[in-house]
């Protein structure tokens, strides 16, 4: 995002603070229209000629900024794994760090490893506590999936 005096184009295609369309004019030109309505005159392509520029107010142009930059990271997913016998106090530990990672943007896959199919109950009404728990952070993207040694489901953030 180039801004300002930083533009070097002759002449630019100016966009209005309300999208409306104020026509090819010199950059100079452009400039006093920004300074006169105290906003940043924003750049956003310089491949195409004259380059489309646009009025914007600093808050607006920093926040737009960020949120590009936010949305270009990809989601990660985090696999946290689980057995079917697992205490109270470590059910504690990992639905909080499931909470810290769904917080964070991230995804994550609940795994909970069973030995016998006796315990793949158990292991299912573990995960269903968790994604209660979970609820207000993330949403499950996929319903409780049951094979032959593990459940797993994976939650997504809200």
């Amino acid at each position: 995002m180039i801004k300002n005096e930083k533009i070097k184009a002759s002449e630019v295609h100016l966009t209005g603070l309300n999208g409306e369309d104020l026509g090819i004019m010199p950059t100079v030109e452009a400039l006093q229209m920004a300074r006169k309505l105290k906003v940043d005159l924003v750049c956003n392509s310089l491949f195409s000629s004259p380059p489309p520029c646009q009025l914007i107010s600093a808050g607006a142009a920093r926040q737009n900024k960020q949120q590009a930059a936010k949305s270009d990271r990809p989601a990660k997913i985090k696999e946290i794994r689980l057995t079917a016998q697992i205490e109270d106090h470590d059910y504690d530990t990992k639905k909080n760090q499931a909470l810290r990672i769904l917080q964070s943007g991230n995804a994550v896959t609940l795994v909970v490893k069973t030995q016998g199919s006796k315990e793949s109950a158990k292991a299912k009404s573990i995960i269903e506590d968790l994604l209660r728990d979970l609820k207000e952070a993330g949403k499950p993207q996929t319903g409780i999936q049951v094979s032959g040694k593990q459940s797993m489901v994976q939650v997504d953030p809200v």
